[in-house]
């Protein structure tokens, strides 16, 4: 599933998850049920995004470095740590 798809499917729940709380509030007994049973697929299409997006992020990060590399530019040196300070007794 990509991350695109996934974001559709959760916006689709939660319109679905909203239509049937509105019945709920109305008193019907089978809308709350719906509610209950897409809230469920809903945290499990969440967890999907979250593996998802955490994967795409470390994706787009290591395109960045491979780009930072193909182009040739440098990073600033790292700075060297001042001596440590002796203790005065």
């Amino acid at each position: 599933m990509a991350l695109k798809e996934t974001i559709q499917r959760l916006l689709h729940q939660i319109a679905d998850i909203r239509h049937d709380l509105e019945k709920a509030m109305e008193g019907n007994k089978a809308a709350a049920q719906r509610a209950r049973t897409n809230t469920i697929r809903f945290s499990k299409t969440s967890k999907v995004f979250r593996k998802e997006s955490v994967a795409a992020a470390r994706s787009g990060m290591k395109k960045a470095a491979r780009a930072e590399k193909a182009k040739g530019t440098k990073r600033a040196p790292a700075k060297k740590k001042a001596p440590a300070r002796k203790k005065k007794r």
